[in-house]
């Protein structure tokens, strides 16, 4: 399939199943404080082997066509930890994840599982907004001497901001499927109607300003 069939069949599925929720009329609030017109819970995949399975696929195809020298998977905690594990297994490569803090007790690891510094990972992220919080994980893994060769996610927001953060710490990226590809499946299965689509358009542009 084409990136772009790939794209468009992820949006599909992800409405299909209610990981994504659209309510243009009705937003929902962000910690941030934004308002939004979608949600987006991507874990709930892993409840449905078709999409899980489809997902999987086509990160471990898609890592190998543009992370070939990949020689690990390491998820972000928490919803990057069993899409890591699934790709990795996929892929026939070691697999960890890293926490967002070190542990509070035991041996305070903040990467789990055993990487030796020098070793090309690629870091699985499930959703990218401005990729803040992804390229804090990113910063561990390079100041623990792993060599983060790239970043793959199943969905993003698309947002300039988070194209600028990525290009600022030199992390090469990629998102399965992305907003605009969304709004266009939701159009076209019914899932929002067409007099939404310039409104949901607009948020993706100025996200911290829509609503208000």
């Amino acid at each position: 399939m084409q990136k772009e069939s790939i794209g468009a069949k992820i949006a599909e599925y992800l409405l299909q199943i209610k990981a994504i929720k659209l309510q243009p009329n009705d937003p929902f609030t962000w910690a941030s404080g934004w308002k939004s017109p979608i949600y987006c819970d991507n874990r709930v995949s892993l409840s449905y082997p078709e999409v899980r399975s489809f997902i999987k696929n086509e990160l471990a195809n898609r890592i190998a066509q543009e992370f070939p020298q990949a020689e690990a998977i390491v998820g972000v905690a928490t919803a990057g930890i069993p899409q890591g594990a699934l790709v990795a297994e996929a892929m026939n490569l070691p697999a960890a994840y890293v926490r967002p803090e070190p542990k509070s007790h035991g041996r305070q690891n903040q990467l789990e599982g055993d990487l030796k510094p020098g070793t090309k990972v690629v870091v699985l992220e499930d959703l990218i907004s401005t990729g803040k919080s992804s390229l804090k994980a990113v910063e561990v893994l390079r100041e623990m001497g792993l060599e983060v060769i790239g970043l793959a996610a199943i969905f993003t927001y698309a947002f300039p901001i988070a194209e600028e953060n990525f290009k600022a710490a030199n992390c090469p990226w990629f998102a399965l499927s992305d907003y605009n590809v969304l709004i266009e499946a939701a159009q076209a299965k019914g899932y929002v109607a067409s007099s939404d689509v310039a409104n949901l358009s607009e948020w993706r542009k100025a996200p911290e300003k829509w609503g208000a």
